[in-house]
């Protein structure tokens, strides 16, 4: 007899636990520890007791001295607590690349860039004796292995560096695992067998909500970290005196939206070709404007009502602001009014800073100078967006965008719903002028051991293809969970780049990438032979486009195109694809 449907469960959020190695002797040692002693579990809800969130969404951590914790530049899902021995943070100098697993920035001279065309292997993915090694691992609690990257030499550290101690109780980590922005600073364990606490965003983020002294402890921690710098890069905070900007700092609200792992869901949802999931509205469109909304990490949707739905205007990017307009008008024109003219809504995971009116009319505005301030506006201004980036460039008008966008309506949405803003510097190919001579994949495998590291194919508006390459995305998820750091920013421009050396094929930035840009491949020697782990299955590496970072002459894809088809662009800026289009 077949089970009826109705006796199946949903998945629930703990079907897969943080750690299958908590017990209740460690659930029962945390409720000892600060701050979870002093937390009142009656205010937790029946659906995530406090007991089932430790349990859940924690797990415990012993280092080695000197093993690193948390690499700057990282980005990261979890935050920890000192449970026992001490952390130790790198201030400033940061630490070179090769001390936290990552390579050396160094672009190839002239001859070298020649000679790999010959220099290179007769196989791809070739990996040379000298990273072979791996790294070591250790079986951790359960069995399961754990890497290791350990600083070699502390006292030249300590020497050349600027450090401070994190004793039993602090926590770290918070503001990166909540508003997806990368770690700050590199810590590692100044004691032999240090132990943490790791505490994974979903965990902590019901922490916070139902404790409210934890939460007044991150919020002061964001506020003396995070917030100050985030509001000094707003344009029109420039002008304010210092104690007028800690006045607005205390009165600002940082608030979250939208889901953490939203990759998931999009590539769902791309491969059905279903419409993207409702999205959390901010404002809306004839709200009266009670507060300025700054983008901090991810990105909105500018949209207006056309017809029975709302058409995209823009997106908005981390630092742009949302509503200043409107405000500074009724503060200057307080007898003729006008509402919010636009909606804006969050896409995937979304940080925000939320200013009151009255605190923008208190202290921002006063301050401004007369020619700083935006124009009046009138209540039908029309379609207009006043979006403009940090600033304050003017949007150029393309003479068949009559939304006001730099590009039209129809190419405005096909980017949006494909979340392609999110690249840095996306592939595009003008199908036009391309003539399918493959020049520049054969130009990208010459440069990269005979594996071109990206694929002449991808979602296509009209002429317009953006092909499938890494865009080295404002918001890089591919990032997230690599157990050693192997895929991070370089130091040249921010491209995001893979170490081969510290690589171990866990597939965990190719599964986490929304667009499908990041391939594993197989490795192998000398001889052409596929490398072979002991498990008996082939050692994988990930592969994806650097953008040719150790190149001279940038990106050889864009070099080779006999028929200037071909171009690398920042879609978070709509002004550098319109002015290629209109080429």
């Amino acid at each position: 007899m077949s089970t009826p449907a109705s006796s199946l469960g949903r998945p629930r959020r703990w079907d897969a636990a943080f750690s299958d190695d908590m017990t209740d002797a460690d659930v029962v040692r945390l409720l000892t520890l600060a701050p979870f002693r002093d937390m009142n579990p009656e205010s937790f809800p029946g659906s995530a007791p406090l007991r089932e969130v430790l349990r859940n969404d924690t797990r415990l951590r012993r280092f080695k001295k000197g093993e690193i914790i948390v690499r700057e530049g990282d980005y990261g899902n979890s935050a920890f607590m000192v449970v026992a021995g001490a952390g130790q943070v790198v201030i400033a100098p940061g630490l070179p690349p090769s001390a936290v697993g990552r390579r050396e920035s160094k672009r190839r001279g002239l001859f070298r860039s020649i000679a790999q065309l010959w220099t290179n292997p007769d196989e791809p993915e070739v990996l040379p004796k000298s990273a072979r090694q791996g790294l070591a691992t250790t079986k951790g609690k359960g069995g399961k292995d754990e890497i290791h990257i350990i600083l070699q030499d502390i006292p030249a550290v300590l020497n050349k560096h600027r450090t401070a101690s994190l004793e039993a109780g602090a926590f770290f980590g918070e503001i990166a695992a909540l508003s997806r922005i990368p770690r700050t600073a590199t810590i590692y364990a100044r004691d032999e067998g240090t132990e943490l606490l790791e505490v994974r965003w979903q965990g902590l983020r019901d922490l916070m909500k139902y404790d409210p002294k934890l939460r007044a402890y991150i919020d002061r921690i964001y506020r003396e970290r995070a917030l100050s710098t985030a509001l000094s890069e707003i344009p029109f905070m420039k002008h304010l005196p210092e104690e007028a900007q800690q006045k607005v700092a205390a009165a600002t609200q940082f608030e979250t939206y939208g889901d953490y792992e939203w990759s998931g869901k999009f590539k769902d949802m791309a491969k059905s070709g279903a419409p993207a999931a409702k999205e959390q509205v901010v404002a809306a469109e004839e709200d009266y404007p009670n507060s300025v909304v700054i983008v901090r990490t991810g990105f909105a949707r500018v949209t207006q009502r056309y017809g029975d739905g709302h058409r995209t205007l823009n997106y908005l990017g981390a630092g742009q602001v949302y509503g200043f307009e409107e405000i500074a008008h009724n503060w200057r024109n307080p007898d003729d009014p006008v509402t919010l003219q636009y909606t804006l809504r969050v896409m995937g995971y979304t940080h925000i800073l939320v200013i009151p009116a009255a605190v923008i009319e208190e202290f921002v505005l006063p301050s401004m100078p007369e020619r700083d301030l935006p124009p009046r506006r009138a209540k039908a201004e029309g379609t207009r967006s006043p979006f403009a980036p940090p600033a304050a460039v003017p949007i150029a008008k393309r003479p068949d965008a009559a939304d006001g966008s730099p590009i039209g309506p129809a190419l405005m949405e096909f980017l949006t719903q494909n979340r392609l803003f999110n690249g840095t510097e996306a592939m595009l190919i003008n199908l036009d002028r391309c003539t399918r001579c493959d020049d520049c994949v054969r130009a990208c495998a010459a440069t990269h051991d005979n594996n071109p590291r990206f694929l002449r194919h991808g979602p296509i508006h009209e002429n317009l293809m953006v092909a499938q390459a890494c865009m080295h995305c404002t918001d890089p998820v591919c990032m997230i969970g690599c157990p050693t750091g192997a895929i991070h920013r370089d130091s040249f421009g921010g491209q995001v780049v893979v170490n081969p050396s510290t690589c171990i094929g866990c597939t965990a930035c190719a599964n986490n990438c929304p667009y499908g840009n990041i391939r594993m491949v197989e490795t192998r020697d000398d001889d052409g032979e596929i490398l072979v782990a002991g498990d008996a299955k082939p050692i994988l590496k990930a592969t994806k486009c650097d953008l040719c970072v150790d190149q001279k002459g940038g990106p050889a894809c864009v070099r080779a195109c006999p028929h200037d088809a071909l171009q690398r662009l920042n879609l978070n800026t709509l002004d550098e694809l319109a002015d290629w289009l209109r080429r």
